[in-house]
């Protein structure tokens, strides 16, 4: 099966985008371990490593806005859903469990990793279906 040109182009730009998480990250970490920043300075080389993130969901938005096969679209829409309410309702629970003092503090930046593994989880569901629909 050829690969569709959205895919080769989704590919490159997943690639890209996580090769400057991975530069924003470290770089964000050993600025703050051995010349720690102050001021509003501070605030953005904290807030680098999240921007590639941000991106990578551009990513996948433009994935879903160039695909062509209808039915390809809708998987990875419905992956995205599984994703988005396993997210939510994790960390939904999780609040309700720090506010009544019954676990503790997580960094809200657990939530797009809760989400990436959602979409491992969405594409689970997805095979999962495909195969009842074809039995």
């Amino acid at each position: 099966m050829a690969f569709p040109p959205e895919m080769k182009r989704y590919t490159r730009r997943l690639i890209a985008t996580m090769a400057l998480y991975g530069v924003a990250l470290v770089g964000a970490n050993m600025w703050f371990h051995y010349a720690p920043p102050s001021g509003l300075l501070a605030y953005f080389v904290a807030i680098l490593p999240a921007l590639p993130i941000m991106g990578v969901f551009v990513v996948i938005g433009r994935l879903l806005l160039e695909m062509r096969d209808e039915y390809v679209k809708m998987l990875l829409v419905r992956q995205s859903l599984v994703a988005t309410g396993l997210t939510l309702s994790i960390t939904t629970a999780w609040g309700f469990l720090e506010g009544f003092h019954l676990a503790p503090h997580a960094q809200g930046y657990y939530a797009a990793t809760i989400w990436f593994a959602g979409l491992g989880v969405g594409g689970c569901v997805n095979a999962i279906l495909e195969r009842r629909a074809r039995a």
